[in-house]
């Protein structure tokens, strides 16, 4: 990160530049010290304390002796940042349920609310009218209120606007649903691809912390992908999120797809597959299949009982290997209940099939570290992107 001014640089822009990347240092690895701090940003003492002054002057870290010390000697302050100082609302709509949350500078979730959603309807003005009237009474409980909103939706968004340009699964189309929060809430509204915001909150704050290069494999009812490519996700033309490898064709004659082509990825690996390869109701409510998948993990059934499946998993996923190179892939949704033993198989499998996994001396396979929680704190990052870069 180059912090040293250049020729036609404002200092104030020096200033807010390096204010932004501390904010944001903060905001994403947590507690440090100013030398750790100095170390990280590449800047001097002298800089980073200006900066730790004027955030703390305006309430958004503070200092603290740390709650553990090791060492002779006066222990070096920590620097905080104030989870109310900064609260963003964070939204999660899926298919038959919704989560709100409103989270703090840090990641911290400070409140948070759910509610069902009619799946006979999904009428996209009712499920607007209960976020609104949901926010509401969570803004008052916390006493603060938020500076941005971000929206995690299953479908096809376009980022410039939060229009959903389609979302299958809700029976969504060409729904202005970002416009519309934004005049009910008074707030900007950011929202994005479900699977998109999975693969940013993993990348920052879960199990591919440290990865620049990875997939999220979201599986609801549907299945989605989310792309992390140098550090940053991916999007195509118009803004619009890539990674519906759901629909990527592996079985040109199989099942019927509710896109309207036949054998997709989905229609293998998806939930109402899995509940067919447990010998359970395509129907099954998700309780019921995570309860299968923990008996088959203690019984040790697990790759007899869903070897077509697991073979399928591995088939899809060596090709979105082979196509985008990722370091990890990561599972999530109801993929996390799958047991380890699985999860291993696939792996291996991917490992062996794919000619990139091989040059890559193998790509990893793990479940999500955040559960249900990823795509809440995705939307919740996709809030703060705008809110760090003004510092």
């Amino acid at each position: 990160m180059t912090t040293t001014p250049t020729a036609g640089t404002r200092p104030d822009d020096v200033r807010r530049h390096n204010r932004a990347a501390l904010l944001r240092r903060l905001h994403v690895h947590g507690p440090s010290t100013r030398a750790s701090l100095a170390t990280d940003l590449g800047l001097n003492r002298s800089t980073i304390k200006a900066l730790v002054d004027g955030l703390a002057e305006d309430g958004l870290v503070e200092e603290r002796v740390p709650a553990q010390r090791s060492g002779a000697g006066r222990p070096s302050l920590l620097v905080l940042p104030q989870p109310q100082a900064a609260v963003v609302l964070a939204i999660d709509i899926r298919v038959e349920r919704a989560g709100m949350a409103l989270v703090g500078i840090g990641g911290e979730i400070l409140g948070r609310g759910g509610w069902n959603i009619r799946s006979t309807t999904n009428d996209p003005r009712e499920v607007f009218t209960k976020i609104v009237d949901t926010a509401g009474p969570l803004i008052d409980e916390l006493g603060v209120q938020p500076v941005a909103a971000g929206v995690s939706v299953p479908g096809v968004v376009r980022h410039a606007d939060g229009f959903v340009h389609e979302a299958p699964n809700l029976h969504w189309t060409d729904i202005p649903l970002g416009a519309w929060l934004s005049r009910a809430l008074h707030l900007p509204v950011h929202m994005g691809n479900d699977a998109e915001l999975g693969a940013l909150a993993e990348h920052l704050r879960g199990v591919a912390r440290g990865f620049d290069d990875l997939v999220y494999i979201s599986a609801d009812v549907g299945v989605g992908g989310g792309v992390i490519s140098n550090g940053v996700s991916m999007r195509g033309a118009g803004g619009h999120h890539v990674g519906e490898v759901g629909h990527m064709v592996v079985r040109p004659r199989g099942r019927q797809c509710y896109c309207g082509s036949r054998g997709c990825w989905e229609t293998e690996v998806g939930e109402r597959a899995l509940a067919r390869a447990l010998g359970l109701d395509e129907d099954s409510p998700v309780g019921a299949i995570v309860h299968e998948l923990r008996l088959l993990s203690a019984n040790g059934a697990a790759l007899d009982k869903l070897a077509e499946f697991t073979d399928w998993l591995a088939l899809g996923l060596g090709n979105v290997v082979n196509l985008l190179c990722p370091q990890l892939v990561v599972l999530g949704d109801l993929l996390t209940a799958l047991p380890p033993v699985l999860v291993e198989q696939v792996e291996r499998s991917v490992r062996e099939r794919s000619l990139v996994s091989r040059a890559l001396a193998g790509t990893r396979v793990a479940t999500s570290a955040l559960g249900t929680d990823a795509k809440l704190l995705g939307a919740a990052e996709l809030a703060f992107e705008t809110v760090l870069a003004d510092g």
